[in-house]
């Protein structure tokens, strides 16, 4: 690359050096002009289409279905978009999300500008020399001031894969961090966790092509027709007229449509799940072929659930004992049957051994690597599985293990950096980060594109710890989310649209998103951002050769040969393009390139021994149940098809939303409204012992007596939730606070 004297930029900008592709003035920093228009300069190129006026496709970048979106340019930029019709995942259909995807980039809340908080405390536009100079300055200080573990970061799932990546290896490579963690751990920890234990890799097994080849589907704690719409479809088009059981508390949309419904007690489902077990063994209704190959401990387990009998289980989920036997028979009978959970699994105070459970039922009747089977735990966000494999968060890059010499020796060799530079110990997870903030061990707090202020479990505590902080830096596409507001330093990103890169989605698909639009302003690409602040540090040359997401692209094929998750086969961004995503693991040398593929069709697991492991404990109950002074049980879940997490985008869409409530509402049975003189719309108090919110009364059988639901995207309903833990994944448990109801006029 040729920079030639007489361009005026560089003029105007005083001597320059190169260092790999970035350009720094004379005092060592990246100039302001070639952050914002790193095109001048031919660094940052984006896959943009041909024609100014043609047709790109892009992975979506709202949940973890993965759709193919086609974008439609005009003079070469994003005017529309429609699902495509040839993409595997989504055959055309998208969900109301997917449609207004471009809508909500357009919003007057969007960060345009660094800011940064003035004497008055006030948040005021900065330039972006200056953003990074305080960044660095700041969190620096703080390091100096109380150690290097005193600065951690808290990231998502909602950037490139390519951009964890970056981040992680910065952040703790780079700039000597040891704790890091991603709001992944809110929705998708406890699966990993499960998964890492059972097979020896957290690798869901399946394809959702299984949706339509299974003749028996188990939901348990998924409402799919209000998270995944689009998978829900993908049932639709079974077409074996399969039995489908779902197990859940609430009467839900998915629940409406099954052909049997499971009315359980909240957090009953791991007895549930043991005693069909149990039955399943008394009857010998399992595949002891299977278990003696290609399992371990299996007797240990038959032994634990001897002792959970109809009676027990009975009293426990409130179902009736037939129920129950008829659930078992149903197992038995499927040839294909396949278990599916969600976030009222993941969000558990036991939520792994109850997703192992699953994993259990599955192995001990092999209903695992043939087509329509398995134990799937479906995703949350649209990267969660980027997350968890690339972000140098809960393992190193690429699935490896910071606790082991020969991980990091080979990470290191790749990377070119020394091996002293990588943490031989894990990091804390996101609520000992927090509880480490409280305890004045963390003092600065850098957040990437997450909204922990409206998400977090008991959120009023989590504001006040967050006021202990000496330094909090919001990176995000927008400055008016709870978090951002709290910040002292907001840093202006571009969303998906207006930058590239990969996702992974829930059946292990990695997808390519392109730049289609420009971002608005002055933001910035997260990745050119840490681009900026590795130059700014001081530790630009650990990553002089991440000139564009394709690199680091590069870098994680390597990363991950050797790895379950190899993915060394594809061939680079255009080979992702052209087959319309392609499912780890693909090695180099892979001959098949079927377009859906599951794991373990060969019996073989990741274990040292090629072996799964059966996995049990024993079941307890919540911290948190109904007493006399708070007599319901708040259960929380998605909304609608049309609200998505904390509704920092979906709300900037006129019509998703026209398509929720103006107004938050609170579920509850006829009669307990009846009882307590509650009439239907009226708003009320909803309180528990750590707040008190104001909703309006939605009556419904839907949720059973005794019972209160509300949707988590509203601002204040984590106000109410119960601070626990599933000791294992350390994922909050969103769903078994106690609560009390009061009309307004009882004061």
């Amino acid at each position: 690359m040729s920079i030639t004297t007489d361009n005026k930029l560089i003029a105007k900008s005083g001597p320059l050096k190169l260092v790999g592709d970035m350009i720094l003035a004379r005092d060592g920093h990246l100039t302001r002009e070639l952050l914002l228009e790193p095109a001048k300069f031919g660094l940052g190129k984006t896959r943009e289409a041909e024609s100014p006026d043609a047709t790109t496709t892009a992975v979506c970048g709202f949940c973890s279905t993965g759709c193919g979106l086609e974008i439609h340019l005009k003079e070469g930029r994003a005017v529309t978009l429609t699902p495509a019709t040839d993409w595997p995942v989504n055959l055309g259909m998208a969900c109301p999300k997917g449609w207004e995807a471009l809508t909500v980039l357009n919003s007057p809340d969007r960060a345009t500008r660094p800011l940064k908080k003035n004497a008055n405390g006030k948040l005021e536009p900065t330039s972006w020399d200056d953003a990074l100079k305080t960044f660095c300055d700041q969190l620096k200080g703080v390091q100096s001031r109380h150690g290097n573990d005193s600065v951690a970061f808290l990231s998502t799932g909602q950037i490139a894969t390519e951009e964890m990546a970056f981040l992680g290896s910065l952040a703790k490579f780079g700039m000597g961090m040891l704790h890091g963690d991603g709001n992944t751990r809110q929705c998708m920890a406890t699966a990993a966790t499960a998964y890492k234990e059972s097979f020896g890799f957290d690798a869901p097994p399946f394809s959702y092509a299984d949706f339509e080849e299974s003749d028996t589907l188990v939901f348990i704690g998924s409402n799919l027709c209000i998270a995944h719409p689009i998978l829900w479809e993908r049932v639709l088009r079974n077409p074996h007229k399969p039995e489908i059981i779902v197990i859940d508390p609430r009467l839900t949309e998915t629940a409406q449509a099954a052909t049997t419904h499971l009315q359980i007690q909240p957090k009953s489902d791991l007895t549930l799940l043991y005693t069909v077990a149990n039955l399943l063994i008394q009857n010998d209704w399992i595949d002891r072929d299977f278990i003696a190959q290609h399992t371990n401990h299996f007797d240990e387990f038959a032994q634990h659930v001897a002792a959970y009998t109809l009676e027990r289980a009975v009293e426990r989920t409130g179902l009736p004992e037939q129920t129950i036997i008829d659930f078992a028979e149903k197992i038995h009978r499927g040839e294909r049957v396949s278990f599916w959970w969600t976030m009222g699994v993941n969000q558990s105070h036991e939520g792994v051994r109850t997703a192992q459970a699953m994993i259990n039922l599955a192995l001990m009747t092999g209903n695992i690597g043939r087509p329509g089977t398995g134990a799937n735990s479906v995703t949350g966000q649209c990267n969660a599985m980027g997350s968890r494999l690339f972000s140098n968060t809960t393992n190193l890059l690429g699935g490896h293990s910071f606790t082991n010499p020969a991980d990091r020796q080979k990470v290191a060799d790749i990377l070119e950096i020394p091996v002293e530079r990588i943490p031989t110990e894990n990091s804390w997870a996101y609520d000992q980060i927090i509880e480490g903030i409280k305890e004045d061990k963390v003092k600065g707090l850098w957040v990437i594109a997450t909204n922990p202020a409206h998400s977090w479990i008991h959120q009023n505590g989590l504001h006040e710890i967050l006021q202990k902080l000496e330094f909090l830096v919001v990176q995000d596409m927008y400055t008016t989310t709870e978090t951002a507001q709290l910040a002292d330093l907001v840093l202006p990103a571009a969303g998906w649209g207006e930058k590239e890169g990969s996702f992974i989605n829930s059946e292990r698909r990695f997808g390519l998103h392109k730049k289609v639009s420009p971002a608005p302003g002055e933001a910035l690409a997260d990745f050119q951002i840490f681009r900026a602040i590795a130059g700014y540090w001081g530790c630009g040359d650990m990553f002089s050769k991440w000139t564009a997401p394709e690199r680091v692209f590069e870098t994680m094929q390597q990363l991950s040969q050797g790895q379950p998750c190899d993915i060394s086969g594809i061939g680079g961004y255009q080979d992702l393009d052209d087959r319309r995503g392609v499912q780890w693991p693909f090695a180099a040398g892979e001959t098949d390139i079927a377009s859906e593929r599951r794991l373990f069709a060969d019996g073989q697991f990741f274990h040292a021994d090629q072996k799964a492991k059966f996995r049990f404990e024993e079941t307890r109950l919540p911290g948190e149940t109904a007493s006399e002074e708070y007599p319901f049980t708040l259960l929380t879940g998605r909304g609608t098809a049309a609200q998505w997490h904390t509704q920092t985008r979906t709300a900037k869409s006129g019509v998703l939303r026209k398509l929720y409530p103006n107004m938050l509402q609170v579920d509850l049975h006829p009669a307990d409204a009846k009882e307590l003189g509650i009439a239907p719309h009226e708003e009320i108090f909803v309180e528990s012992k750590r707040g008190v919110i104001k909703a309006h009364a939605n009556l419904t059988a839907a949720v059973q007596r005794g019972h209160v639901f509300m949707p988590m995207h509203w601002e204040t309903v984590n106000q109410l939730t119960f601070a626990e833990f599933d000791p294992y994944s350390r994922q909050p448990s969103y769903k078994n606070a106690a609560v009390r109801l009061r009309r307004r006029q009882d004061g």
